[in-house]
This record gives structure tokens, C-alpha cells and sequence, in this order.
């Protein structure tokens, strides 16, 4: 399909997909340097504070926001306006890799370490941020049947409706839907991470397994949307979205074959964002545990065995109820 000088003409190439992507506005890039610089500045202030952040950290934005620049700025941008299948890789990048990175950042947490505290005007701006996080409003968009909804809403309510069509018949509707895959595979990864403070309030149903089985059941329940609507793309023997129903002159790709390699993309990209979840919340469980265990033991010389305590007791009161009985 030609359009305006931000779709490329030429073949596609291993070049020509990873060359940069010239764009009379660059959106999407755009944001990712002002978030890049943004945490940098969030740094420079706690350094001059004397205060320390984990370097993991700040590399985990790093390469958030790299991949943001790597799926927005390069060649995959512009192809992506052509050919369904490099769309699809950079749908599937914004919305569940380059939101893991981000998370793994802890933005939030590096705002209100940055903002200082206080009742007077000098804490109103962290005080806001406070606020936010506590309202009814964050509190219903965070839940965790919300944040499903809205994740796989994202492949059905876009691909299998015109509105697909219709956002990606404008430059400023294809920016808005990149950063609409973004945002909301932030909020959904945020949620289940749990890196940074969160408005999620969970009642008395969910309070029992939200430690460590909500974000795994969260995480898996999208596995087989994604599955089924690969399945669909892939076994679809007509074209789902009318946008790239015209094929590039002397590129030699059919648009149904082409949707078919795209399907396949949706549902195998699946995997490398979920084992990596999965990786850090083992691993934050695991550290979870070992702080637990060391302030145990630090109870334990202090004030002695508490729980051995109780549980000797127990068995005395029960030997001694034995004894009395005929």
C-alpha cells in the first residue's frame, strides 16, 4: 500500500528494517527520550542527595526504553504501516516486552524518592502523586479484572472491528494506538510485578492469594487469548483488517500470507515476556522468603523462639488434659 514519505517503498531487508526511520514527527521515539532523560534526572537528584538506587534498575529502564526506540525508530516503524506480519512484532514488543523493562524500572518508586516530603508547599507535589495512587479512580483501573480486560481487548477489539482501519489510516491514529499498546501493557504488567506502590486494592477474597498466586493467575489467563488469537489470524483464509489488503508492487508478499506469518508472531511472542515474569517473581519470592527467614532469626536472639514457644505449650496443655482425663 503507498501512502505519505514516512512507508517505505524498497523491499524489505535486513538493512532496510533495522536502518532509522526517517518520520516527519517522531511520536513514539520522542517519548522514549524524554522518559530516558527523565529518569536520569530522577538519578542526578539522588546522587546529589547522597542516596543510593540499584543499578538493576536503571538498566531494566534502559532497555525499556531501547526497545521503545528499537520498534519506533528503526525501518519496523515504517514497514509496519506495509506488511501485517512487522506491525504485528512491534504491537507485540509494546505491549508485552518493552512494558516489563519499564516496570522492572520502578519509575514510580524513583518519583516519590526524588519529590521531597513535608506538609508545606515544598511535599504538595509528591502529595499529589500520593493521592493519585490512592484514589477510588486508580484503585478501579488497577483491578486486576480491569487490567485483564483491557490487555486483551487490545488484540480483539482492534483487529476484529474497523477500528483498526481506521486508526491506521492517519499518522496521529497509528502513534496513538502504538502508545495506547504501551500504556496498557504498563498498567498490566505493573499490577503483577508489584515493583513499585501500587493503587491496587484487593478485597478480602483476593487479600489471601495476592501475595503470590494472583500475579501468576493474572498472567496466565491471558496466555490462551493470545494463543486463540493467533490460531485465528493464522487459520483466517480472508483478510481480517482491510489496511494492508494491497500488496507492495515487486516485493512478491500476498497479503493473506503475510497475516498467516503475522498470527504466528502473536502467538509465539507470548512466551519470552512470560518466563521472564515468571523469572522475576520467582525470584522475588525467593528473596521474600530469605527476609523473612533472617527476621526470624534475628527475633529468635532476641526474645527467643516464639512460634517453638507456643507450639510447647500447646503440647503440655494437652499432655496435662490427658492426664487428668479417667
Amino acid at each position: 500500500m503507498s501512502g505519505p514519505m514516512w512507508m517505505p517503498t524498497a523491499p524489505p531487508t535486513v538493512a532496510n528494517v533495522l536502518a532509522w526511520h526517517p518520520q516527519p514527527i517522531p511520536v513514539m521515539p520522542a517519548l522514549a527520550v524524554a522518559l530516558l532523560f527523565g529518569y536520569a534526572a530522577g538519578l542526578l537528584v539522588l546522587r546529589r542527595r547522597g542516596a543510593a538506587w540499584p543499578v538493576g534498575r536503571t538498566i531494566m529502564w534502559i532497555v525499556g526504553v531501547g526497545s521503545i526506540l528499537f520498534v519506533t525508530g528503526t525501518g519496523i516503524d515504517g514497514y509496519g504501516m506495509e506488511l501485517f506480519s512487522v506491525h504485528m512484532i512491534q504491537h507485540m514488543a509494546l505491549n508485552m516486552l518493552c512494558p516489563v523493562f519499564l516496570v522492572l524500572g520502578a519509575p514510580v518508586t524513583l518519583v516519590l524518592r526524588v519529590l521531597p516530603a513535608g506538609h508545606g508547599r515544598a511535599g504538595k507535589a509528591r502529595r499529589g502523586v500520593l493521592g493519585v495512587l490512592h484514589s477510588v479512580p486508580a484503585s478501579i483501573l488497577t483491578h486486576p479484572v480491569v487490567t485483564f480486560a483491557l490487555f486483551v481487548m487490545s488484540l480483539y477489539g482492534l483487529y476484529f472491528t474497523p477500528l483498526f482501519d481506521g486508526l491506521m489510516g492517519t499518522w496521529w491514529g497509528h502513534n496513538l494506538m502504538l502508545l495506547h499498546f504501551l500504556l496498557i501493557g504498563f498498567l498490566y504488567f505493573w499490577g503483577i510485578l508489584g515493583v513499585d506502590p501500587s493503587p491496587r486494592q484487593t478485597g478480602r477474597g483476593l487479600r489471601s492469594i495476592s501475595g503470590e498466586v494472583l500475579p501468576v493467575l493474572e498472567l496466565a489467563a491471558t496466555t490462551p487469548f493470545h494463543a486463540f488469537f493467533g490460531v485465528v489470524v493464522m487459520m483466517s483464509t480472508t483478510l481480517l483488517v482491510h489496511f494492508y489488503a494491497t500488496p507492495m508492487p515487486g516485493w512478491n508478499i500476498m497479503p493473506l500470507a503475510d497475516q498467516g506469518v503475522g498470527g504466528g508472531i502473536a502467538w509465539g511472542f507470548t512466551e519470552f515476556p512470560t518466563l521472564l515474569v515468571l523469572g522475576v517473581l520467582v525470584s522475588k519470592w525467593q528473596r521474600s522468603d530469605v527476609r523473612k527467614a533472617a527476621a526470624a532469626e534475628r527475633r529468635a536472639a532476641r526474645v527467643g523462639d516464639v512460634d517453638l514457644d507456643d507450639y510447647n505449650s500447646y503440647l503440655e496443655g494437652l499432655a496435662s488434659r490427658d492426664g487428668t482425663r479417667p
